[in-house]
């Protein structure tokens, strides 16, 4: 047994060791000093809300001749990305003092449109070499400067001690860059870090003078709050900018370059690991705890099983032996091969259903397992945006030719004649659940003009992938599946089904159902409260090497509670375990909802019901997806384990 956790140990270490490797994917881009920096300005997000707004939706300075879209890929847009150019000016190594943007005289819409948005706590997502800007702040706790490097900064704050709660914009920014030389020889520069400090500053230009948009030289006018040549601090801020109506407020920035020793193939490594901010070891904690579980289940299910079972197949064994030689058929039986001849019955309630969630269970767990394996490696990471949805899609996509095999092969094996309803319900079942929801959500973010409705060009192109590819590829399939024999069956089904005989209230099935899906969450929870943060509060994920090990722990787990189930269904006489086997480690999806629920607190959530209906609906969905997961395992094994038994004892 300790060689065994040894392997797990060796095995966790390799794969933890993906955790900080990226694949960067993109030509590092060189700056000569004074070259032209652009920077680029990615939709305003909050996780009090989950509706990502178009940045230029409120009165912010926009470019001259208006903002332009940067170039996006599908799974850009269907995560709410929208990036466009900035009226901000960076030029390598040029050190800026209070440089004027613009100024915005507010409207009585704009100030209210802009004090919600303060309220609902947005924060603005900018872009430098594809660099996210991280947030310089100041600590509540030890009143000390602190960074953040996810989820942006804030477009404001409300003054908590004000009993009206005014709100102030952040109307001046701080832009710290920092830069690496890789040869002093050559006169060659790489941008390795992007940092923004937001800070509420109450302009006012010397002298009285007005802003006059015809006026060509309005850039350079002096302001009173700025010292020439010096960067803005917060120690000499002596009024924050107030939003209210008619407010006249002037946009400013200061340019700080830093020189670094950070490679450009390492810039990411601190927006990874967020300044190491949640140690490994916690994550360490998580696999330790799963391994545990299943280390405990595993010497539980050898000791129940191979014991019992070794002796049942004795017994059943030499009970035949001796009915054949005193040519005695009454000879008593007991136990799980009383049910020999209706064990492979199919499924009475929805035998067809049953094929499509196992069909459609498979190919999540393939998919879902190449994804994960291809984040580990480094190929998906948040270098390349929008690469772990693209990946998704596509590996889903490709998958739909197993759900078909699986789905008709299984439905062939039940003798079921309806296999064109079948291929057809596998092929449109759970993604046409996901499309549709999908569908509804857009067209409700679209009248809400949220950034995070996708353009009606890009719901086409997943309309055709899903049609043209997923569709064909799950008929493909299944045209091979039914081309298949099907699967042999050690025993002969009877005509007519035997009777159940009543269970004790710890073998109903009901009672499996509900309690099997608490040992694979408990082996999963840990690293399940990162993952939902990532998820819903724009955190970066990115220990996909502990992904992959706890994915793999919740697989065996699964197996191996529903083996142990099932085979006491067997011996209370109960052969209807095929919806049983799925549906009891499916269960761990129940005690996922649940947890959702109970987590959801964490995200102080707005009183808007599309917020609630983000999240509970992609929630469900994500946990039916998880339903069709571990029932797929359950199901799978279980049939496994039903055909070795009853191949290895000798019946009538």
């Amino acid at each position: 047994m300790m060689s065994s956790i040894t392997k797990w140990l060796a095995l966790s270490s390799l794969l933890v060791s993906a955790n900080a490797f990226y694949i960067p994917g993109v030509q590092p881009q060189e700056f000569k000093e004074g070259d032209k920096v652009e920077m680029k300005v990615n939709s305003m997000t909050s996780y009090h809300t989950q509706i990502p707004k178009d940045y230029y939706r409120l009165p912010f300075c926009s470019p001259t001749g208006g903002p332009k879209m940067a170039s996006e890929n599908l799974g850009e847009f269907l995560t709410g990305n929208k990036i466009q150019s900035s009226a901000y000016d960076l030029n390598m190594k040029t050190e800026m003092y209070c440089k004027i943007v613009c100024q915005q005289q507010l409207s009585k819409v704009e100030a209210a449109k802009l004090r919600l948005h303060i309220k609902y706590g947005y924060h603005n997502n900018w872009i430098i070499d594809n660099l996210p800007s991280a947030s310089v702040g100041i600590s509540a706790t030890t009143n000390e400067k602190q960074t953040h490097y996810a989820g942006g900064f804030p477009i404001g704050f409300l003054d908590s001690r004000d009993r009206d709660k005014k709100a102030y914009i952040f109307n001046h920014v701080n832009i710290i860059l920092k830069y690496h030389q890789r040869d002093p020889a050559v006169e060659s520069y790489r941008v390795v870090g992007f940092s923004v400090e937001p800070m509420s500053i109450k302009h006012e230009f010397q002298g009285g003078y007005q802003w006059d948009e015809d006026d060509e030289t309005r850039f350079t006018k002096p302001l009173s709050t700025c010292t020439p040549g010096t960067h803005m601090d917060r120690d000499r801020i002596f009024a924050n900018q107030v939003v209210s109506n008619d407010e006249k407020i002037i946009f400013t920035y200061d340019v700080l370059w830093e020189e670094s020793d950070v490679a450009w193939s390492s810039r990411w490594d601190i927006y990874l690991n967020e300044n190491d901010l949640v140690p490994a070891q916690v994550h360490w904690y998580s696999i330790t705890n799963s391994i545990l579980v299943v280390v405990f289940l595993s010497m539980l299910v050898i000791s129940i099983l191979v014991r019992n079972l070794r002796r049942d197949i004795e017994a059943y064994n030499a009970l035949a032996v001796l009915a054949d030689e005193e040519e005695d058929e009454d000879i008593d039986e007991t136990g799980w091969k009383l049910v020999h001849a209706d064990v492979f019955r199919p499924p009475e309630t929805y035998p067809m259903l049953y094929c499509v969630c196992i069909g459609g269970g498979v190919q999540m767990l393939v998919c879902t397992f190449f994804v994960i394996v291809l984040s580990a490696v480094g190929f998906l990471n948040p270098a390349r945006r929008g690469s772990l949805m693209n990946a998704i899609l596509v590996f889903y996509m490709l998958c739909g030719i197993i759900n078909g095999y699986v789905s008709s092969k299984l439905y062939k094996s039940f003798k079921g004649r309806l296999w064109q309803l079948c291929t057809v319900l596998s092929a449109l079942a759970f993604p046409g659940v996901a499309f549709t929801l999908f569908l509804i959500f857009n067209i409700i973010l679209w009248f809400m003009k949220s950034s995070a409705s996708a353009p009606f060009l890009d719901v086409l192109i997943l309309a055709a992938m899903w049609c043209c590819v997923s569709i064909p590829l799950v008929f493909l399939g299944a045209y091979f599946g039914y081309k298949q024999e099907s699967i042999e069956f050690p025993t002969v089904t009877s005509t007519i089904a035997r009777a159940i005989p009543p269970p004790p209230l710890l073998l109903q099935p009901w009672v499996g159902i509900i309690t099997a899906g608490i040992v694979p969450f408990a082996a999963a929870y840990v690293e399940l409260f990162f993952i939902m943060t990532s998820l819903w509060m724009d955190q970066y994920y990115y220990v996909f090497g502990f992904t992959l090990i706890v994915y793999i722990i919740l697989i065996v787990t699964c197996a191996e509670v529903t083996i142990l189930l099932v085979y006491y269904q067997l011996c209370a006489e109960n052969h209807r375990w095929w919806w049983f086997a799925f549906l009891a480690p499916g269960s761990t999806a129940l005690y996922t909802f649940i947890y959702s629920i109970v987590w959801f607190r964490s995200l102080e959530a707005s009183n808007m019901f599309m917020t609630y209906m983000l999240y509970f609906g992609y929630m469900a969905l994500i946990c039916g997806g998880m339903m069709l997961v571990t029932g797929t395992v359950g199901a799978l094994t279980s049939l496994w384990f039903v055909r070795m038994i009853f191949g290895t004892i000798k019946v009538d």
